[in-house]
């Protein structure tokens, strides 16, 4: 039974993720593993279409999307998820290629020596999984924070709270010739909207340039 099988062989990968990542993350995923070991028992099965290519695209996207929710709430669905979590933890790779990535190696190893057809349609689901996947679960992408504030130690309270660093850079307006500080902070992406608000409740009138980030070198604390 397919759904039974992926509880016991979860088990020993969600032990390997409670050393290496810690015990939120582990209950979390225990809690998906077995909602979905449930309705894959409940939820019976019908054929809507009959086009194996719509049904490899379609059904990678709906397990995209479940896993970038799982993995966004700070969990996962088990198997590779945990183990590309651990691989991407301080590496900037987005996880859901590298979920593509080890998944892809499991078929090509496997082989499917009779019926290579159904390896490339597996292959086509888990590549529109995995682009979903780093749509949702963003922690990968870097943001570049700009903000021109009057309120520097104001903002600097709220901001030194967060897992990352500031730098404070001396600015002068090239019209009004005003001496101004700029903060300069990186964050990720998925951190982007708490830091947004944390500055209109601080500053509302800051100046703020938000710049994607191709990489980091140093030290980057990632959530």
């Amino acid at each position: 039974n397919i759904g039974f099988l992926y509880l016991i062989f979860n088990v020993p990968i969600l032990a390997f993720g409670w050393l290496l990542i810690g015990r939120r993350f582990v209950l979390l995923s225990i809690l998906c593993v077995i909602c979905t070991t449930f309705f894959m028992q409940w939820i019976p099965t019908y054929q809507i279409i009959n086009d194996p290519i719509l049904a490899s695209v379609f059904g990678g996207v709906i397990v995209g999307v479940g896993t970038g929710i799982a993995l966004r709430g700070g969990g996962s669905t088990g198997g590779f998820d945990i183990v590309g979590s651990i691989v991407t933890r301080k590496s900037d790779f987005p996880l859901g290629m590298v979920l593509f990535g080890l998944n892809a190696l499991v078929i090509l190893a496997l082989g499917y020596p009779d019926n290579w057809d159904a390896a490339l349609y597996s292959m086509i689901s888990i590549y529109a999984s995995g682009k979903v996947v780093d749509t949702i679960h963003v922690r990968h992408v870097k943001i570049t924070c700009f903000i021109i504030t009057n309120r520097t130690q104001e903002l600097l309270e709220v901001l030194l709270k967060l897992p990352h660093g500031v730098t404070i850079v001396k600015t002068e307006g090239a019209f009004t010739h005003a001496e101004r500080d700029m903060l300069m902070t990186v964050t990720t992406r998925y951190e982007l909207a708490n830091l947004r608000k944390l500055i209109r409740e601080v500053d509302p009138k800051a100046w703020v340039n938000m710049v994607e980030t191709v990489g980091v070198m140093g030290d980057f604390r990632r959530p």
